[in-house]
């Protein structure tokens, strides 16, 4: 019987999209791998020759033991630094949630509030994700094992995400009323897993993702 893989490589159009097939090949989470970007690809000049990214993916190991207060603070630590390093000013939180599912780990949430730090979101949120990803690879390293780090900035996921149920209830039953796929903007992959997870019980529809790289989308399709 052929022993289950540790790592892997994988190329894709984005480094992100790289990391979410390879960790689903290893059967595992994004967030229970180290990963290492062997090449971020790019755009060509004028756009042509472009190059897709490649990274390699290794499983990390999981905790033998539930995890405590010293990887809070270490979590703190980590985002403290990243902060000194951006000239950032903000008092850091960190503590344990809830999971979102029954099978899934404990997530680390880490809050960080302060005077204007619109400067950790930006653009739809693109900085305050970078902010988690690069945050959840340091304190995987440091702990030695994978660790569902998320991190918040003076509320803004937390408000980002109700806005987005919220528009996934209402695009929900415009489809329902016109009778026709709706389809809304590109959105990043936590994006689009918040609209997922808030029809996918819906009675009269149901979600796809479709388009590739940045531009990937939700489509909300009526059930036949």
């Amino acid at each position: 019987m052929e022993a289950p893989k540790t790592s892997v490589e994988i190329i894709a159009p984005t480094v992100e999209e790289a990391v979410t097939r390879g960790a689903a090949e290893l059967g595992v989470q994004p967030g229970e791998v180290l990963v290492e970007v062997l090449d971020e690809g790019g755009q060509g000049m004028l756009g042509l020759g472009s190059r897709q990214a490649r990274v390699r993916l290794s499983l990390l190991r999981r905790p033998a033991e539930p995890l405590d207060e010293n990887d809070l603070q270490a979590t703190e630590a980590v985002v403290r630094d990243l902060l000194d390093h951006l000239a950032v000013r903000g008092t850091i939180r960190a503590y344990w949630g809830e999971p979102s599912e029954p099978d899934q780990d404990t997530p680390l949430l880490v809050d960080i509030e302060g005077d204007d730090l619109s400067v950790l979101i930006g653009h739809r949120g693109e900085t305050l994700s970078a902010l988690q990803y690069i945050t959840r690879l340091i304190v995987a390293r440091e702990l030695g094992r994978a660790t569902p780090v998320v991190i918040d900035v003076e509320g803004y996921r937390a408000r980002r995400e109700q806005q987005l149920r919220q528009l996934a209830r209402r695009m929900a039953d415009e489809a329902v009323e016109r009778g026709k796929t709706m389809t809304l903007e590109p959105m990043p992959p936590g994006e689009r897993r918040i609209i997922h997870l808030e029809l996918r019980d819906h009675e009269r529809v149901y979600t796809e993702s479709v388009g590739e790289g940045d531009q990937r989308k939700v489509t909300i399709i009526l059930r036949s």
